[in-house]
């Protein structure tokens, strides 16, 4: 390579995307194709693709390790299923809540965020959320990885012992599972090239092949330990206030396993045919992720009894006992395409959407996840955060902690404080209504304060329990709870007591919006009937 060819690469301008002429923004610094308004012709979720998307995400290996995991910290299945139930209806009412703002008004969470915490402010959430979204991208990468270990393992049963480990104990890997992960990275590299309207056809496919494995696993646990002998006979290993204690932090668990997606809905919404094409989400997030946390339940404590009293949490490790090699084989591959749709479309794509804000001059949703895949598939180590249950767990809990106070400031600001009113095009200027002071709307800041700093304590403690802080760790096991609703009762209270009236729509402007909504609309008919 030449140098003057080396020097043109390194050009800034050789990076930036080429400007949108139909961009809401001031100038192409401030946004993108990807970041405006999704216009109608890729309007194309429907009801369907919404189940299909939840379906496939809930079948997939955290989802069995929450429910599981349960068992591991002493609550019964009686009691760890009601906390995954409860746990994951809330979350549906907040998704729906949110998602229908993507749907409304068609723009995603990074630019929906700047109504609420300001222009500048929003930055705050936006990184918050690319780093959440990075580790879940490991997390997954690495738990994809185990399926290929377990895939290589059941064609090759010797592979462990002609692979040595080169890596000490304390690396919680080895140098087998190092290089399943490199081929889980490159496997799953190609699919997130695949344009966020079209990868609606991965969680179809997903959403058929996967749920038969599941029922299988299902079936097979109550055939060798039935339930009078297994998952009935157990019970809670923890009472008295222990149990209480275990069980709320059980349920915040429930809530953190989906508290990512209750804020940026509307990177998905904002592609529905209509508000209402999404609002089977309330039904179906609930009773998809209870039933698929049952089967984790269920599975695990006919594990206890197979395998004398090892409680196998995770669903690979069960494999790994496993002397049918078909079967080993074909349910692993299962989960591994169950990984690769749940990190695509949660993590990746989610990472992706808000680092388009970032720098919308030069990433573009393409750019953000090959940037996810680096940044996130190998600078953070997840196989230390799944090295224990309680590590997982604490690892669930622990960004509830910013992601309860993000959805209720969200969810108030909209539907309480601006009544469903919002100026579209003055989120993409930084000079417009909702700049509010310098940027920053002081009372999401206010609301941040107040909520997330009583957590701390408790966050602290879960990551290293020598550091004593006595009850005020309890606060920590409910945390999203807490996060949510005084975040969210702080911000109404100050955002009524001190309105922002810059920011409130009259009914003439409401009406001019409206109105230009409808022109965009045809305009995109128009375009649709000329290229027919």
């Amino acid at each position: 390579m030449t140098s003057g060819r080396l020097s043109t690469y390194l050009r800034p301008s050789y990076w930036a995307l080429e400007p949108e002429p139909s961009t809401y923004a001031p100038s192409s610094k401030w946004s993108n194709k990807d970041m405006d308004p999704v216009p109608p012709r890729h309007r194309t979720w429907s009801t369907w693709n919404y189940v299909a998307y939840w379906i496939s995400d809930a079948a997939n290996v955290p989802v069995y390790e929450l429910a599981s995991s349960m068992l591991a910290i002493g609550l019964s299945w009686r009691q760890a299923l009601p906390a995954i139930a409860l746990g994951h209806l809330i979350i549906a009412f907040v998704v729906v809540l949110n998602g229908t703002i993507g749907a409304r008004l068609h723009i995603a969470f990074p630019v929906l965020n700047r109504s609420s915490f300001g222009f500048w402010f929003s930055y705050f959430s936006v990184v918050s959320r690319v780093v959440l979204s990075m580790f879940w991208y490991g997390i997954q990468t690495f738990t994809g990885s185990q399926c290929v270990e377990q895939m290589l393992k059941a064609i090759w049963p010797s592979l462990r012992t002609r692979v040595p480990n080169h890596l000490p104990e304390s690396a919680n890997i080895t140098t087998l599972g190092l290089m399943c992960y490199f081929i889980y990275w490159v496997i799953q590299f190609p699919f997130m090239l695949v344009s966020p309207q079209k990868i609606r056809w991965l969680f179809l496919a997903k959403a058929i092949i996967v749920p038969p494995s599941w029922l299988a696993l299902l079936i097979w646990s109550f055939v060798k330990v039935p339930s009078s002998k297994g998952l009935f006979k157990l019970h809670a290993t923890t009472t008295g206030s222990d149990f209480s204690w275990a069980y709320l932090s059980s349920l915040n668990a429930a809530l953190g396993f989906y508290a990512t997606l209750s804020v940026n809905i509307p990177d998905f919404t904002r592609y529905a045919k209509n508000e209402r094409s999404q609002y089977v989400q309330l039904a179906i997030i609930p009773v998809a992720f209870t039933f698929f946390g049952f089967v984790g339940i269920a599975v695990t404590s006919a594990g206890i009894i197979i395998y004398d009293g090892k409680v196998l949490w995770n669903p690979l490790n069960l494999i790994d006992q496993w002397t049918n090699r078909p079967a080993a084989f074909f349910m692993s591959f299962s989960f591994a395409l169950a990984t690769l749709g749940t990190n695509i479309s949660a993590n990746s794509l989610s990472a992706a959407n808000d680092m388009t804000v970032l720098l919308p001059r030069y990433i573009n949703i393409r750019r953000g996840q090959i940037i996810c895949a680096f940044l996130g598939g190998w600078a953070l180590c997840p196989w230390e955060i799944l090295a224990s249950v309680q590590g997982f767990l604490t690892f669930m809990s622990g960004y509830t902690v910013f992601l309860g106070p993000f959805a209720g400031i969200m969810i108030a600001d909209y539907y309480i404080v601006h009544r469903c009113r919002i100026d579209v095009p003055a989120m993409y200027d930084p000079h417009g209504r909702y700049r509010y002071t310098a940027g920053v709307n002081w009372r999401a800041a206010l609301a941040m304060i107040i909520a997330v700093p009583p957590l701390l304590p408790g966050l602290i403690n879960s990551i290293n329990p020598k550091i004593h802080i006595g009850g005020a760790s309890h606060l920590f096991d409910i945390a999203w709870l807490f996060g949510f609703f005084v975040a969210s009762g702080v911000y109404t209270a100050a955002s009524l007591l001190f309105p922002a009236q810059e920011t409130f729509l009259a009914d003439d402007e409401v009406k001019d919006l409206d109105e230009k909504q409808l022109e965009e609309v045809e305009d995109e008919k128009e375009k649709m009937s000329s290229v027919a």
